[in-house]
Order: structure tokens, then C-alpha cells, then sequence
């Protein structure tokens, strides 16, 4: 498993990769919102309310699945910090 974290405007994201996904969570205020896609990086992105939430709605672009992250927080999603290596999600 990796592990890659990055905080902004107050908003902490992590990255990580497990055996299935890839899985880009963000945290602020005490709400959460999470992109998921599968390891391989090929998939659809889903966009949860938690890394182990269901499955909200999927998306093609990382640029939709973080505008819906930053809906669930109450953010902008100019706001949400990316870490590096999950600047590649979507397809």
C-alpha cells in the first residue's frame, strides 16, 4: 500500500493504493468525500461520501468526480488539494 498526503485552504487529501483501487480521500470540517478507480487506472472514477461508502455516482473526468467531492464537502473544488500522484485519475 502507498500512502501520499496534501493540505490546502484546510482541506487534507490522501492518496493511497490498495490491492483493488486507487483511492483519493479528502477530509475537512468533519466531512468527508472520497474518488475511487481501480488500480489500473483505466476505470471509471466513483466518488463516495467516505472511502468505504457506497458509490454515489461514476465519472470519466477527474475534473467532474472533484467537482461532486467538493459538493459533498462545501467547497470549491479549486480548493481541494491533489497530491501528485493522483493527478493522473480519471480516463
Amino acid at each position: 500500500m502507498t500512502d501520499h498526503e496534501a493540505t490546502a485552504n484546510g482541506i487534507t487529501a490522501r492518496y493511497r493504493e490498495t490491492d483493488a483501487e486507487r483511492l483519493l480521500t479528502f477530509e475537512t470540517d468533519g466531512k468527508t468525500a472520497a474518488i475511487a478507480q481501480n488500480v489500473d487506472g483505466y476505470a471509471m472514477l466513483k466518488v463516495r461520501p467516505s472511502a468505504d461508502g457506497d458509490e454515489l455516482e461514476r465519472y470519466y473526468g477527474f475534473d467532474m468526480a472533484l467537482d461532486h467531492a467538493a459538493e459533498l464537502l462545501g467547497v470549491s473544488p479549486h480548493d481541494l488539494p491533489i497530491p501528485d500522484v493522483a493527478a493522473d485519475m480519471g480516463m
